[in-house]
């Protein structure tokens, strides 16, 4: 593999709990029911276009919804302020695989403008050759919009290209696209799930990315 498109959370960096604290913030400060811990990480991977409302126990308008969406944003705008870590070993083994040659992206359920305010957070601002947000597809996960985008735009050999992610949908999104898939399996909160898809590799530890790269 020579093309790496990486999803973010859960995936380069540990940020379960800040998307757990946030969503259980906004939907109570919405007078909504709290959803669980549970319920919060298994959506994981997918957009809160998507998962909110399926979260939510009431039935929710599109202006609540938008709502609940801002108020979600601004949570965790907070919230990330306490905690968004990179998986050890990952910032060392993304030096080693750009310097080597390799193409760098990262593919994600987050708008393109907290994704890159995450990125510098945690000192990977510079390092991706392009990101792409769910603010910039026409489907979300696990549609293959994002990769098919990047494929594109950046005239990458799907042969060559693989999509390293820690839930389902990132598998699914990357079969959807006819790439190579890696299961990061140092931060799936349902390896069972990640498992079925049938991931091209699966991966313990962020420094087994350099045993893919060619």
């Amino acid at each position: 593999m020579h093309n790496f498109l990486f999803d973010f959370d859960s995936t380069l960096a540990d940020t379960r709990d800040v998307a757990v604290m946030a969503t259980q913030k906004a939907y109570e400060a919405k007078g909504l029911a709290i959803p669980s811990r549970e319920a919060v990480v298994s959506y994981m991977g997918v957009p809160i276009e998507v998962s909110f409302a399926k979260m939510a126990t009431e039935s929710l308008s599109e202006a609540a919804l938008t709502d609940l969406y801002t108020e979600f944003r601004a949570q965790y705008h907070e919230a990330e302020k306490l905690g968004i870590s990179l998986f050890a070993g990952m910032g060392a083994t993304l030096a080693t695989l750009k310097n080597q040659g390799a193409r760098l992206f990262v593919v994600s359920s987050k708008h393109s403008v907290p994704l890159q305010r995450n990125l510098d957070q945690i000192g990977l601002g510079q390092t991706f050759e392009a990101i792409s947000g769910s603010d910039t597809v026409a489907h979300y996960k696990p549609a293959p919009d994002g990769i098919l985008s990047l494929l594109q735009r950046f005239d990458l050999d799907a042969k060559q290209s693989v999509m390293i992610g820690d839930a389902k949908y990132d598998m699914q999104m990357g079969n959807n696209a006819g790439i190579a898939t890696a299961a990061a399996m140092w931060g799936a909160a349902d390896p069972a799930s990640v498992k079925a898809e049938q991931p091209t590799y699966l991966l313990q530890t962020p420094s087994e990315l350099l045993t893919i790269f060619k």
